[in-house]
């Protein structure tokens, strides 16, 4: 590339071209695209009369003439027919040239001491902690790689909690976590007792947990990085929602950065990648990527073959962002300013990613003959460098002061995200025991010589002794290194990362918002998720509430029945709305945009709802404002698909409410199996802090939203999360029997006790869920009608909550056998009560039969379990045996075995309710 054309000259040419599928071809060979396209010039001199002109012009002129110039003369060849070939890559060179490179502002001795004792100790947790047992893991080389990334941006970006602008967001990336465990024991945040704990957190006092964790580490850890891929999909939600609380007047937020560290191997994961548009598209230059580019994954070459960098370069300009390169460091820049030929850059673009890998491990002699000597140029250019030398050129991502240059920058950018590609070497410093081997990730262990090696390589002050054993080593408070640390972390606002909760609490509905349903729907058969609309209608209305809701709705806000919210509240959009919509004359529906509005409408994505309802939801401790996700979506499309974030929002001690509507396996008819869901409610019991109910009645869900208000946002006393099962099957609801409340929220309570008292046989119990509920009211009906059978019929809002106080009990028993046992709630309930019990929903039997030992005599669950199907409700109803004749069929048979009846009593009834006893079994196909 000719000296004074920059990448920024040539990116606003290209600007606007998105089509990146060219690029990604090009770059998947290791050549960047103009090394290998460009045809042989057969006037070189004709060329460089151009060249020269642009360099004039940028000399005499300036960049945003050549900028304009080169765009016209793009326009004018086109128009000619001459097609100027795409590329989203530029050269395999930084982004950032020298002449631009801005001063360091820092002490680099002061801060290469302190980055060094970093590494030291970083390395020596993991190794000591493996000494202890092997069988403890953790990861040195991650941090290796990244520790000039890190430390850069604690001595100089990341602000903290007490910053005047208040503190950025910093998505570490999971791995890394020893490096920033050992930072912290040199900032005094921690001793050296948790350092020597790391990965046993049950340890006396507390350990350190092995990645970023909120749970385990509720004051230091704010986001986990652990699954890869859910920290970048999580950060741009998370830079989207610090505008949205801007906007909207809730929070300040607009001096306040999102970064997001990952690895280059992590870009494979689909969520890594899969919502860089609309970061983009929403303007967010409050986001920072940092990608580290080791070129390794796990196990060996994140693309042996290609080139990832300029593989994710073209990825991430295609969509949009300002993408800096770090690849080389400084001593490369003599090189290439001596470079006449253009043959350096040329074999930088050349070299893939499996022969980079080897230079690192081969030694000076191996990359001069490899590298530089297929020019012969180039082995002119070196050979005043000895071998020594050769093999200590840094890559950009270890120089301290390229990566300030592009930090700076990309905190200066305004209009669009910034992502940083950063060229480094997994484990580095390592030496022999894994700097750049495919087994860098696996590398957990070292002997003696590997420890005083790394001392000496890095110059620490450990004595001989001390670094054979590989202790932790800090030095004294009042040492030049430890005051630069902690001014520099006192400067930017305090300690990162922090997390700290203080957030305003919100006064939960009174009895009124419950007295609205407790009537029932008398005549009218409205769904339970028209109910919901209409409670969260009255929540948006409440003036203590209302600005804190928050609805998040993937593409289906019509269906729910929410539309009505979009002229009143409106859809947030960061500009607004900018034209005119279709329906504009129908004023109570019609589709408006604006810049403050309330709506998270997503479109089609559920991995970036449950990212808003993530950001939205640990707002609370994030931003300190209680604000109440509400994300309503196909009941099918949220644990199913997107179940590793809903797990990470556990983890992040998420507060709000997850609504699956068109839920169950027999009520959404018509959609077959890819729709119908018969087991979200399981996948829900194997998330702690989630809270789960399946209602049936407006009083219940009235009930279960007020409580988990009062909870989370009243008390703060529980980190959990609900989640509750919607259903758009109408029927009537019936009113609130007196003193049921509890019961809904405990998980059972009976709900229509059966007519007749004096009945001969035992009185069946039936349990109902959801839209079954109706069924098991009719099956009381039949029972006594045609069998003169009495049974009471049960509303069970929450299995999992009856589990959850059932084991508690249970585990409290075990561990006090002296004591007087406790009954858990569903015992105690269900004590005094004949049986048999039966229990029926729309979901797998699996769901019911979670609290079956501790029913007396046990519990016979009907379920759907097995796909679903396209049919009416009726036909599904009874294919999967869950309607009223068969519930009635069922508690006739559990009497037959008890004896009360005889078997051709049920015989009787089969027949009569013509129940098929030869169809095909549902759990068959």
């Amino acid at each position: 590339m000719p000296k004074g054309i920059t990448e920024g000259v040539v990116d606003d040419v290209a600007k606007g071209n998105g089509a990146v599928g060219e690029a990604a071809v090009n770059g998947s060979n290791g050549e960047a695209p103009a090394a290998r396209a460009a045809p042989k010039d057969d006037d070189p001199v004709e060329t460089k009369e151009w060249l020269d002109a642009l360099d004039s012009l940028i000399q005499t002129r300036g960049e945003e003439r050549a900028r304009f110039v080169l765009t016209e003369l793009k326009h004018h060849a086109n128009v000619c027919g001459v097609h100027v070939p795409f590329s989203a890559n530029t050269p395999y060179i930084n982004t950032i040239p020298v002449s631009k490179q801005p001063l360091f502002p820092g002490n680099r001795d002061v801060e290469r001491r302190l980055k060094s004792l970093v590494r030291w100790n970083a390395m020596a947790m993991v190794v000591k902690a493996n000494k202890m047992d092997g069988t403890i893991g953790g990861h040195i080389a991650t941090f290796a790689s990244s520790a000039t990334l890190y430390e850069v941006g604690f001595n100089h970006f990341f602000h903290g909690p007490d910053h005047p602008d208040g503190p950025d967001q910093v998505y570490f990336q999971g791995h890394a976590s020893p490096g920033i465990y050992a930072r912290a024991f040199l900032e005094g945040r921690l001793g050296e007792d948790k350092l020597l704990h790391f990965r046993q957190e049950l340890a006396p006092g507390g350990g350190l947990s092995s990645y970023p964790h909120p749970w385990l580490m509720p004051e230091f850890w704010q986001f986990p990085t652990v699954s890869m891929g859910l920290g970048p999909i999580m950060a741009i939600y998370q830079a989207r929602f610090s505008r949205y609380l801007e906007h909207r007047g809730l929070a300040k937020t607009a001096g306040q950065h999102v970064w997001c560290f990952m690895g280059d191997g992590e870009c494979d994961e689909p969520e890594s990648l899969g919502a860089l548009t609309l970061a983009s598209r929403e303007g967010l230059d409050n986001l920072i990527f940092v990608v580290n580019c080791n070129l390794q994954r796990l196990d060996g070459p994140v693309r042996g073959n290609g080139k990832i960098i300029q593989e994710l370069e073209a990825a991430f300009r295609g969509a949009g962002w300002k993408c800096i390169k770090v690849l080389w460091g400084g001593d490369w820049d003599i090189l290439l300013e001596r470079d006449r030929t253009g043959l350096l850059v040329k074999r930088m673009g050349e070299v893939v990613d499996g022969e980079f890998q080897k230079y690192t491990v081969a030694g000076g002699a191996y990359f001069r003959e490899h590298f530089f000597g297929k020019y012969p140029e180039l082995l002119k250019l070196v050979e005043h460098m000895t071998d020594e030398h050769l093999d200590r050129l840094k890559r950009g991502g270890h120089d301290p002061e390229k990566v300030y240059a592009a930090f700076k920058a990309a905190v200066e950018h305004k209009g669009r995200p910034t992502v940083i590609l950063a060229h480094t070497v997994k484990g580095y410093g390592l030496g022999e025991a894994g700097e750049g081997k495919n087994v860098a990730h696996q590398v957990k262990k070292m002997d003696a010589k590997n420890f005083i090696e790394f001392r000496n390589r890095f110059g620490l002050a450990v004595p001989d002794e001390a670094a054979s054993k590989a202790a932790l080593y800090k030095p004294p408070e009042a040492s030049e290194e430890i005051q630069y640390l902690k001014k520099h972390r006192e400067a930017l606002g305090g300690p990162q990362p922090s997390r700290r909760v203080q957030c305003p609490t919100l006064q939960a509905p009174g009895e009124d918002f419950v007295k609205a349903y407790a009537a029932g729907s008398g005549d009218k058969k409205p769904s339970t998720t028209g109910v919901f609309v209409d409670i969260l209608a009255r929540l948006l209305r409440d003036p203590n509430l209302g600005k804190w809701v928050v609805p998040i709705v993937p593409d289906e806000a019509r269906t729910f029945g929410m539309d009505p919210f979009f002229a009143k509240y409106k859809i947030y959009s960061n500009v607004g709305q900018l034209y005119e919509p279709v329906d504009a004359e129908f004023q109570q529906a019609a589709y408006r945009e604006a810049k403050n509005g309330q709506l998270l409408e997503e479109g089609i994505t559920e991995a970036g709802s449950m990212s808003s309802f993530i950001a939205a939801g640990t707002a609370y401790a994030t931003h300190g404002v209680p604000t109440i996700p509400f994300y309503i979506y196909y009941s099918m499309f949220g644990f199913q698909r997107i179940g590793d974030l809903i797990w990470a929002a556990a983890d992040m001690r998420t507060r709000g409410f997850l609504l699956g509507a068109t839920a169950g396996r027999t009520t959404l008819n018509g959609e077959g199996l890819q729709h119908e869901d018969g087991h979200s409610h399981l996948l829900a019991a194997t998330v702690p802090t989630i809270a789960a109910y399946d209602p049936a009645m407006a009083f219940e869900l009235a009930l279960v939203i007020r409580d988990g208000i009062r909870r989370m946002y009243q008390e703060g006393r529980d980190d959990v999360f609900y989640y509750i099962t919607l259903y758009n099957d109408n029927y009537p609801m019936l009113p609130m029997p007196e003193g049921s409340a509890e019961g809904v929220l405990k998980g059972l309570y009976k709900l229509r006790p059966a007519a007749n008292a004096k009945a001969k046989t035992p009185r069946p119990q039936l349990f109902g869920s959801g839209p079954i509920l109706p069924h098991a009211l009719r099956a009381q009906e039949l029972l006594a009608e045609h069998f003169g059978v009495a049974a009471d019929v049960w509303s069970a809002t929450s299995y999992k909550e009856l589990r959850r106080e059932a084991l508690e009990v249970e585990r409290w028993n075990l561990l006090h056998p002296t004591e007087k046992p406790r009954r858990s709630y569903v015992q105690t309930l269900l004590a005094k009560e004949e049986g048999p019990f039966i229990a029926a929903s729309d979901y797998m039997r699996a769901a019911p039969e979670m609290i079956a030992r501790w029913v007396p005599g046990g519990l016979f669950v009907l379920g759907t379990d097995g796909f679903g199907r396209s049919e009416t409700r009726a036909a599904l109803r009874r294919f999967f045996e869950v309607d009223s004749e068969c519930i009635a069929v069922a508690a006739l048979h559990q009497l037959a075995q008890r004896g009360a009846l005889k078997p051709e009593v049920v015989q009787q009834a089969i027949r009569k309710f013509d129940v098929n006893p030869e169809k095909i079994s549902p759990m068959r196909a």
